[in-house]
């Protein structure tokens, strides 16, 4: 059974940063894309990063970056420069998309539950 558990997330103020883990188990984070998306209330899911299996990266803006632990099998997502607008429910994911759909959630095969959050002073 694959399982992926995110953690991290809370309250932050504006221009802080924040990293989200996220711990897999069933699977081995390695040999899959790794995605993080977000959600707010009422929007669709919205693509935030991706590391592929051989490294490469996207992401929607510089501020983030997407770190792989593959003795830990767990992977983060590191955020700088928080604005209340990155307030959301953040999800890691796991698949294999093509490299040209790395931005499309229904690419993953695996998604956590979703950690929540809220940056506001």
């Amino acid at each position: 059974q694959v399982l992926l558990v995110e953690s991290g997330g809370g309250l932050v103020q504006p221009g802080r940063s924040l990293r989200l883990s996220c711990a897999a188990s069933g699977l081995s984070l390695s040999t899959y894309t790794n995605g993080w998306f977000r959600q707010v209330p009422g929007k669709e899911r919205e693509f935030v990063g991706a590391r592929t299996w051989n490294g490469n990266t996207y992401f929607k803006e510089g501020r983030f970056d997407i770190i792989r632990d593959t003795a830990k099998n767990m992977v983060y997502l590191e955020m700088d420069a928080l604005k209340p607008e990155d307030s959301a429910v953040y999800y890691c994911a796991a698949g294999r998309p093509p490299g040209s759909r790395v931005r499309v959630d229904s690419e993953y095969d695996y998604w956590g539950q979703g950690t929540q959050v809220t940056v506001s002073s």
